[in-house]
């Protein structure tokens, strides 16, 4: 092949993520062999750009800057392995060629207040350095357009994604045996786009192009006009080739916004690098771009090969016939619509056919597990980072807690070292608004030695972790004084004991004393009976919590005591006279102040049981009042009968003041709501309690057309909350009726779904052996046989395994 000859430096123009501009990039810097490289990115990246060639540089990844003084504003440089800016260093960096970034330096982007311009840099957390081009119209408004999208519409495509598809990845690049004819192409068409629609106008773009020319031409001038390749945006080749001068370029520059940036490799995933993300110069399928630059052979075929793997791990029936059979329809389709290679779109219409059924369902998690991916990068361990990172990484490895791009969900077990460990470091992330994991519902236990985090790690970390640098140096330090900080400075008195749960949690031991301290300044001034409520609750649940950490909550087991005696003294006044709003509030209240009471230990100063005994007397007395109202009346009333507090009969006798035909149906339905509804077994009550049935079945159909449809809505929302099986029963329970004399027809008899003769005492029976088994007590096996007893612990025991 012979080289073209050239007067000046080799531009390549491309687009940023694309396969096949980046095999079309190494195909040209073979042929060229330039002395020099550079490269659209942020000068400060040139100091970092050897760690490209490390062993444990694993792309997706991205140059992260961020001010020193205000870390959170940020921008990412994203990379991947089928970006032609990493094909290039990777090409300069094996064939010994310096490598240069030539655009704007971060120190400037970051600087840069306004936000509303699309680009790179200054936007806090966002990706950068990959831009759009100016669009059409007034070039005083300076609009932007898409230019791929306006070449695909000229050539007659209605889908840029397909256009470039056609006529760049899967032409493999390059134009016959002239590896520089793609760039020609396309920067002659940029340079008609940029004449018909202007330059775009924006400073910063200006800017931008103008530092770029003083690096090229400083480059030129070491390395020789013909020994220079600029790997770039597309949109910037013509701005590179004008004829503007040194002297107005640097004029361009004179003035510039400045702060103090630092700069690092980060990890970066292909679900950031996608359209979707926001990013602006995302792509639609990072994950079928990386296969098509990873598999430049057969890539249908393999792509298949791939799909069918995916749905194999999913337990979906599919067979290698049906890889054959996707194959083929593929390419037909390709042919049918005159294209030279199955794009996504064929390969996606041929597995929805053949091996979904037809049906979208399994495309949703083919897009996002191989069509977009959830790879995620590796940067060296040599890569500069602040100290606060390289801890967190410390941690992470020490206690085998791998960052993932996926979600996953992992649970704990607090009385393991390592768990409780795992535990600790997450409750100080989130301490630190460092949102690796979330706490989710766990699905083995409610135990407080339990818990279950859904993990995630997202690039923005990154940017999170260097914000949180500010409060130390390591995650331990680092949350301990900005919970030491939070609790000073906090005003209200749920904040404080929400920050005492948090430092409890995450084993903040140091940071405890001055949150205790301003707990109890804050409790001592607080007389809103509402916000003691709100706060109890997270104290109860921070004694649990310190029962299974083996923390020392004795401080806090005394602010608590006291909350919940003020708590008993203030609440009856405080219900009364409440509007529906205040009313639902308050008992909120009432059952997270229910549920704490019976958490909090005897206090040494008190016999046990007095404030549980204090606390049913305060229900007691709001369950009486007829000024309270009704659904706090109904809650009290249930909140008695279910500890035990309140006989059956008293419970059916308020019921029935409550549901009289003196009192107004509003606040009856009220009652009603306080009493059953929420999800508190309200409905199995009342299937296995006909009095209350009947009572409530009894007032519905007394109340007047008039106030019935000001009722309704408030029962259907009580009634709406059971689960289907309850609202069956109720139903057929209601639609059978009393009998004659007025007592109810024998459940059994009628048939009714749940509902016995009597008790199956087999069924009963075969519950003991698993009780057994969980109580570890012999005697409860009623199996005489030993050997068959010993073979039915070996089937349990498997079972429970």
């Amino acid at each position: 092949m012979t080289t073209p000859l050239r007067d000046g430096p080799l531009l390549l123009g491309v687009r940023h993520h694309g396969p096949g501009s980046a095999r079309a990039v190494r195909a040209a810097l073979d042929a060229a062999s330039p002395r020099v490289v550079l490269i659209e990115g942020p000068p400060e990246g040139d100091a970092l750009v050897s760690l490209a060639a490390d062993p444990q540089m694993r792309p997706p990844v991205a140059l992260l800057a961020h001010a020193v003084d205000d870390p959170g504003r940020a921008a990412f440089w994203p990379l991947a392995e089928f970006s032609p800016e990493w094909v290039a260093i990777r090409w300069a960096l094996t064939h010994d060629a310096p490598v240069r970034f030539i655009d704007l330096p971060a120190t400037h982007s970051l600087a840069f207040k306004d936000d509303s311009e699309e680009g790179d840099g200054g936007k806090d957390g966002k990706e950068a350095g990959h831009d759009s081009a100016p669009g059409p119209g007034d070039r005083e408004r300076a609009l932007r357009i898409d230019p791929l999208a306006v070449l695909a519409e000229a050539a007659g495509y209605d889908d840029a994604e397909r256009w470039w598809e056609d006529v760049v990845e899967h032409r493999g690049g390059t134009d016959g045996d002239d590896p520089f004819a793609p760039f020609a192409a396309v920067g002659e068409a940029m340079g008609a786009l940029r004449e018909e629609y202007g330059d775009g106008g924006h400073r910063r773009d200006l800017v931008r192009e103008a530092y770029m020319r003083l690096q090229l031409r400083a480059a030129r001038k070491e390395f020789g006009d013909d020994q220079v390749a600029v790997v770039c945006g597309a949109w910037h080749v013509p701005a590179l080739g004008a004829g503007s001068t040194a002297t107005a370029d640097r004029a361009l520059l004179k003035g510039l916004p400045k702060v103090k940036s630092e700069m690092t490799w980060v990890p970066w995933t292909h679900h950031r690098l996608a359209r979707h993300s926001g990013y602006g110069a995302g792509i639609d399928s990072p994950g079928w771009y990386g296969h098509l630059f990873g598999a430049p052979d057969r890539p249908v075929t393999r792509w298949m090969t791939k799909v069918a793997g995916l749905l194999r791990e999913e337990d979906q029936p599919v067979s290698s016939a049906h890889v054959i059979e996707a194959v083929r329809l593929a390419e037909t389709l390709a042919t049918l619509r005159g294209r030279p290679l199955a794009g996504l779109t064929e390969t996606t219409d041929a597995i929805r056919a053949v091996m979904c059924d037809g049906s979208d369902v399994p495309l949703a998690l083919i897009r996002d597990r191989l069509i977009v991916g959830d790879v995620l990068g590796e940067v060296p361990d040599s890569a500069p980072a602040v100290p606060l990172q390289r801890d967190l990484t410390r941690l992470q490895r020490s206690l085998r807690l791998k960052p993932e791009a996926l979600e996953r969900e992992v649970d704990l077990d607090l009385r393991k070292e390592t768990d409780a460990g795992r535990s600790r470091l997450l409750h100080r992330l989130r301490l630190l608004a460092i949102g690796w994991g979330e706490p989710a519902a766990g699905r083995g236990s409610t135990g407080t030695f339990r818990e279950t985090w859904r993990l995630r790690w997202e690039p923005e970390l990154y940017v999170r972790v260097a914000e949180a640098g500010v409060w130390g140096t390591t995650v331990l330090s680092a949350a301990t004084a900005k919970a030491e900080s939070q609790a000073v400075s906090a005003t209200a008195l749920s904040e404080v004991t929400a920050l005492a749960e948090q430092c409890l949690l995450a084993g903040l031991t140091d940071a405890l004393p001055v949150v205790m301290k301003a707990l109890a300044d804050r409790a001592a001034l607080d007389a809103d009976v509402g916000h003691l409520a709100q706060a109890l609750p997270a104290l109860a649940r921070s004694l649990r919590y310190g029962d299974v950490r083996s923390t020392d909550t004795a401080a806090l087991g005394e602010v608590a005591a006291g909350l919940a005696e003020r708590v008993c003294v203030g609440l009856p006044p405080a219900c009364a006279a409440l509007d529906a709003d205040g009313a639902a509030e308050m008992r909120a209240h009432l059952d997270g102040v229910h549920t704490a009471i019976g958490l909090l230990p005897a206090a040494p100063d008190r016999p046990a049981g007095d404030l549980s005994g204090r606390w049913a007397a305060v229900l007691r007395k709001l369950a009486a009042r007829d000024t309270v109202p009704g659904v706090i009346r109904g809650r009290a009333t249930r909140l008695l009968l279910d500890d035990g507090r309140l006989p059956e009969d008293d419970a059916a006798r308020l019921m029935g003041l409550a549901l009289s035909p003196g009192a107004p149906p509003a606040d009856a339905a009220a009652w009603i709501e306080g009493f059953v509804g929420g999800a508190t077994g309200g409905g199995m009550l009342l299937v296995h309690d006909e009095r209350l049935l009947a009572l409530v079945d009894t007032w519905l159909t007394g109340v007047p057309a008039a106030s019935f449809t000001d009722v309704l809505p408030l029962l259907r929302r009580t009634f709406s909350a059971y689960e289907p099986g309850v609202r069956r029963t109720l139903g057929e329970l209601v639609r059978r009726g009393p009998a004659g004399g007025g007592a109810r027809p024998d459940r059994a008899e009628a048939g009714i779904p749940g509902f016995g003769a009597a008790v199956d005492e087999t069924r009963a029976d075969a519950v003991l052996p698993v009780l057994r088994l969980l109580l570890g007590d012999p005697d409860l096996d009623p199996d005489p046989d030993p050997d068959h007893r010993i073979d039915h612990d070996n089937d349990l025991a498997g079972v429970a395994r």
